[in-house]
Parts: C-alpha cells; sequence; structure tokens
C-alpha cells in the first residue's frame, strides 16, 4: 500500500495503491512510513510519489465512506481525525519534504501535496483539484487554513471556490508548485533537489520550530486559526 525506499540521506515514500484513495487504512499506513523516517537521525529528506502515473491521488474514498460498515478502509468514525492529525505532522515535519505530483491530485490528495514544503508536478499530464463542491461536498475549515497558508489570495479562491483544476505549468504560474517537469524527469529532478535540502534536516528539532516559527504570531500555522493546529484539532470542528 505504501513503500518506503532509502538512497542516502533520501527516503522516497511511493503511494502503491492504485488510485490512491484516502481511507482509514491507507492513512494509518501513510503514517506509519512517516513514524519510520522519524525514527532515523542525521541529515535527511523525503520525497513522497505515486507509482501509479496516472494518479498521484484521488483523494477520498467516497465509497468507501458513503458504503455500509467499515468494510476494507477501516474504521470511519476516526478518519477525519486521524487524515486530519496526520495532515499536521506532515506540515510541520523536521526534514524537509518534496512531493513529486506525477498523476491527478484531487481533494484529500491534494491537501497532501500542500503540506510539503516544496512540490514538483508533470508539465504534460495531471490535474491539481479541490473538488469538494462539485461532489455536493463542504470543504472543512481545517483543509480550508492549509490552502489558504500555502496560497495567494487569488489562487486560494480559485481553488475551493471555483474548483479550478490547475495543470502543472499554471500552478508554477500561481506560485504553489515549484517545478513541473515530464514524467520521466519528475523523480530525478526531485532526488536532485532532496540531495540538495537534506544537510537542513541534519538539526530536526530546529528545522520544525522554524517552520512553525516563519510566519510570525500572526497568522501562525500553530495558532488558533491556523493549518497546523486546525489539522491537529480536527475533532473541535
Amino acid at each position: 500500500m505504501i513503500k518506503l525506499e532509502r538512497e542516502d540521506d533520501v527516503f522516497i515514500l511511493t503511494m502503491d495503491a492504485g488510485e490512491n484513495r484516502w481511507n482509514t487504512n491507507f492513512v494509518r499506513a501513510f503514517d506509519a512510513r512517516l513514524d519510520e523516517v522519524l525514527a532515523s537521525a542525521g541529515p535527511a529528506a523525503l520525497i513522497t510519489t505515486s507509482s501509479n502515473p496516472k494518479f498521484f491521488s484521488n483523494g477520498l474514498d467516497i465509497e468507501w465512506r458513503r458504503g455500509e460498515g467499515d468494510g476494507d478502509g477501516g474504521d470511519k468514525a476516526v478518519f477525519g481525525e486521524e487524515f486530519m492529525k496526520m495532515m499536521g505532522k506532515l506540515i510541520t515535519f523536521p526534514i524537509p519534504t518534496i512531493c513529486a505530483i506525477n498523476g491527478h491530485g484531487f481533494g484529500a490528495g491534494f491537501m497532501s501535496a500542500l503540506c510539503h514544503d516544496v512540490r514538483m508536478m508533470r508539465s504534460d499530464r495531471g490535474y491539481l483539484c479541490a473538488n469538494e463542491l462539485e461532489l455536493g461536498m463542504a470543504i472543512p475549515d481545517p483543509e480550508l487554513a492549509l490552502f489558504r497558508h500555502k496560497m495567494s489570495a487569488s489562487a486560494f479562491f480559485d481553488t475551493v471556490q471555483l474548483a479550478r483544476r490547475w495543470t502543472g505549468p499554471d500552478a508554477q504560474t500561481a506560485g504553489f508548485v515549484n517545478a513541473v517537469a515530464t514524467q520521466d524527469e519528475l523523480l530525478p529532478l526531485a532526488m536532485d533537489r532532496a540531495r540538495q535540502l537534506a544537510p537542513l534536516g541534519a538539526n530536526r528539532e530546529l528545522f520544525s520550530q522554524s517552520k512553525e516559527r516563519i510566519f510570525g504570531d500572526s497568522p501562525s500555522i500553530n495558532d488558533g486559526n491556523g493549518a497546523a493546529y486546525l489539522l491537529r484539532h480536527m475533532a473541535d470542528h
């Protein structure tokens, strides 16, 4: 479901579950791989990508969510809280994180990409889209806070209110994707960037604290309206 490999100072987390839709079991598998990275020491960086050339992540496992019982996806009652807490862990992860978006990223998949420090996306295929309104679903406050934290005001509005589908080049122009590349070039480009950034992960406490401080007290990702706080306290909303 989730594979984790290491090449020198670079961890490569590969989502390997078809469309990589998020349910409780998928969250727990992803979170367990993050804990493996956290158990390491020294310089490091993390790349997240997908084995599916069409889908980075196709969002929430809607069939599981709307079906009867817990099914193969795990305990539905805890999904929202566990998913948001894991996103809160990722947004403040104590080593540099790079997301290699090699296919479509919708809804929860888009969220996970935004929780990384650096985003790289295919130039020739794939969209990023928060499509909850198209599905008749309200966007949760923690998700709104995350988008607001990572995007300009105009990109934020187009994303959450107009359900815009962002291509790689358009997302790069809007500023929330750092680089674009062809499918064959994407992972090597992410690896190069991860190797450059890995030394920053040597002092993990400092790196994590810096993420929480760089935006100042207001807006802070950890205050009552901040993205990290809301992600970690989903049960309160």
